[in-house]
């Protein structure tokens, strides 16, 4: 038996090209590429994506959907990084550390839903502690977080390193910290709630940062207004005992001043470059106050880490293969 053919229909956008340069070194799969003139060439797609074993869709939500539909070798596994298929019923969510038999319904899907950066964070914090019973399914949740502008895709890109290299003014559209998304409904909010098994979506408030990488995901938890509100170590525990052995989500020590800046400052991109999502838990319980922190690199566990380990796992290949 050969090797696993693999193609990246959208390897040039920044998601897929961060998934070719993993998988481009790798010797235990061949990478299947589009010659870049027939990129746009529909016939020509359609012919890859069904002669593949995996097909990994970096795609626009309406394109990624044309693909799917265009994939007629029922042999062919389709992992989509777009957001198009996150909360199918008929897509397996690839989050192999989010509950028990996740993994194992990776490993035999053909259709896989790679999940959100900012919903990786959310869910790797909050999942747990609902499972268990520490937070009520009826709370009302907030979530506050920042990326790097790597994750707002070219344009973005673009305004944002045009702006470092001097090509454009200094007050071109770029700060050093903006929220967006200001008129809510965001489209990562669905994902957020149905994968958490919550009854309310959260309130969520993306914010980009000028640093390319890096992703930290923040809820406040006003533990007094629960009925039965859990201790700082209640929580911490909760989620170490739930990633035991887990090499992709670390979880610290409750109330871990070690690795902050001067002792009070969280850094972002602590997480750059690896597959990791890191958690935090700060507690006052004479107050019955805490926050939940996520820290990862939004092109890693958030994306392409993320992709290839699902692809590992969807090949029946070594899990931590290129991570």
């Amino acid at each position: 038996m050969g090797k696993p053919t693999v193609f990246i229909d959208g390897e040039a956008g920044t998601t897929g090209l961060q998934i070719y340069q993993r998988l481009a070194q790798r010797s235990d799969l061949e990478l299947v590429s589009i010659d870049p003139e027939k990129r746009k060439d529909s016939v020509e797609r359609s012919h890859l994506l069904n002669s593949v074993d995996l097909a990994i869709l970096c795609l626009p939500d309406d394109a990624a959907r044309e693909a799917v539909n265009g994939v007629t070798n029922p042999k062919v596994k389709i992992l989509d990084a777009s957001t198009a298929h996150r909360t199918a019923t008929d897509w397996v969510y690839g989050f192999a550390e989010l509950e028990p038999g996740a993994r194992e319904a990776i490993a035999q899907a053909n259709r896989v839903s790679n999940p959100g950066c900012y919903p990786t964070g959310f869910l790797a914090c909050i999942r747990p502690l609902v499972s268990a019973g520490l937070i009520p399914r009826n709370a009302a949740l907030t979530v506050n977080a920042v990326s790097g502008y790597s994750g707002g895709g070219r344009q973005m890109i673009e305004a944002y390193e045009a702006t470092h290299d001097g090509t454009a003014s200094a007050h071109a559209s770029v700060y050093p910290y903006a929220p967006y998304g200001l008129g809510f409904g965001h489209k990562h909010v669905k994902e957020m709630q149905q994968y958490a098994q919550i009854d309310h979506a959260p309130l969520f408030v993306p914010a980009v940062g000028d640093f390319a990488q890096g992703m930290l995901v923040q809820i406040p938890l006003p533990l007094w207004s629960w009925p039965t509100p859990p201790s700082g170590a209640d929580l911490q525990e909760t989620l170490q005992f739930y990633y035991a052995n887990q090499a992709f989500v670390v979880v610290a020590p409750l109330n871990n001043t070690s690795g902050l800046r001067n002792g009070n400052f969280l850094e972002i991109q602590t997480a750059n470059g690896s597959n990791q999502v890191q958690l935090f838990v700060f507690a006052n319980d004479a107050t019955q106050e805490a926050l939940l922190v996520a820290r990862l690199d939004n092109l890693g566990k958030g994306a392409s880490g993320a992709a290839v380990q699902n692809l590992n796992l969807m090949l029946g290949l070594p899990e931590m293969a290129g991570l």
